[in-house]
């Protein structure tokens, strides 16, 4: 998936991003966070940052016109958590309904691409299955699929080795 996103930079530990937002609004600093919720299962949320208190709001509506660019951003951002924490899950829920309907119509469209990386669930009626277009879900988890040169921990049973 080759999309325009914005240059962003992580904290030491990986769990905290930053970018800036940039549209007619001007510049608009965004954090995206994973927060550990138990082995190997991470909460992420991204939002604006509110430079006077410092707290990140994820339901602000910035309408700065880069929706897919700042969504693109946060698909990379997934992606280097993802490479970092090889192991983890990733749980994804809208701060609104609209939100987590806007992050499922992005997933959907982008599905052929994030599927040959990730496996996505969507959460409906109690339970998680495997995302499908056109189902109305109330949260998303993915996590990276095990390739097959992940298979094996050292280079010898590699195949072409």
């Amino acid at each position: 998936m080759k999309l325009d996103r914005y240059p962003y930079y992580a904290n030491a530990s990986f769990f905290d991003f930053d970018f800036e937002s940039e549209g007619p609004k001007g510049k608009i600093r965004k954090i995206a966070r994973f927060i550990k919720i138990r082995r190997n299962l991470y909460s992420f949320g991204f939002g604006d940052l509110d430079a006077n208190t410092g707290d990140i709001s994820d339901t602000v509506v910035s309408n700065n016109g880069d929706g897919v660019k700042v969504l693109a951003t946060v698909a990379y951002i997934v992606y280097d958590f993802t490479t970092m924490y090889r192991d983890a899950a990733i749980y994804i829920e809208g701060s609104t309904p609209a939100r987590t309907r806007w992050y499922q119509m992005n997933i959907g469209a982008y599905m052929l691409e994030i599927n040959v990386i990730f496996e996505i669930y969507g959460f409906q009626n109690a339970r998680w299955e495997p995302f499908r277009k056109g189902i109305n879900y109330k949260a998303f988890m993915g996590q990276r699929r095990q390739l097959p040169d992940q298979l094996f921990d050292d280079q010898q049973h590699k195949a072409g080795s």
